[in-house]
């Protein structure tokens, strides 16, 4: 049974960044057929998908924030991260990480969410 867990501050200044880490358990990121995702919800909105990390490292990005967005791993420990650079109160949300089936638009496992704040 895989499991993710994110992780990270849950409060964080205008102009900072965000760095959240989700910490996989029960599979490999690095097993083919999966990739990583990270999606947000803003308060009273839907989910917005942001980017997402394939199994061989290979990134993407939605463009309309791929100037501030990073995502990379760490394959010893079996975990992915976010960075979002240069927040504004619009980037409070509740942040999810989750597995990506390739090719079937499907998402069949979830952390189960972190609160972020973005406030002074």
């Amino acid at each position: 049974q895989v499991q993710l867990q994110e992780s990270g501050p849950g409060l964080v200044k205008p102009s900072q960044t965000l760095s959240l880490t989700c910490t996989v358990s029960g599979g490999s990121i690095t097993t083919s057929l999966y990739a990583w995702s990270w999606i947000r919800q803003p308060p009273g909105k839907g989910l917005e998908w942001m980017g997402v990390i394939a199994s061989d490292g290979s990134t993407y990005y939605i463009p309309s924030l791929k100037s501030r967005t990073s995502i990379s791993r760490d394959t010893s420990k079996n975990q992915f991260s976010l960075q979002l650079s240069s927040v504004t109160p619009e980037d409070t949300a509740v942040y999810y990480c989750a597995r990506e089936e390739e090719g079937l638009g499907v998402y069949d496992y979830w952390g189960q969410g972190i609160q972020v704040t973005v406030s002074s």
